[in-house]
């Protein structure tokens, strides 16, 4: 089973917050961050030190993959 740190989290949600800055008067974090944070907070709440790969959602594992895919390419 593969797993994702928080700090893998964490870096990939400033990266798509660095890629797509806060818009709006309310800061809405852009699609991916905003996918991702969720579980962050959950972490952060449960004092997770990491979590498996497939309890997160459609949109948060192709967050992290995209995120993944690009920054192992440069």
């Amino acid at each position: 089973m593969l797993y994702i740190t928080i700090q893998e989290l964490e870096a990939a949600i400033n990266y798509w917050r660095s890629q797509s800055p806060s818009s709006g008067d309310e800061l809405r974090l852009c699609a991916q961050a905003s996918a991702l944070a969720k579980s962050y907070a959950l972490m952060i709440v449960q004092g997770s030190q990491r979590i498996p790969l497939d309890v997160l959602d459609e949109s948060a594992r192709d967050a992290i993959h995209q995120f993944i895919k690009t920054t192992q390419a440069s």
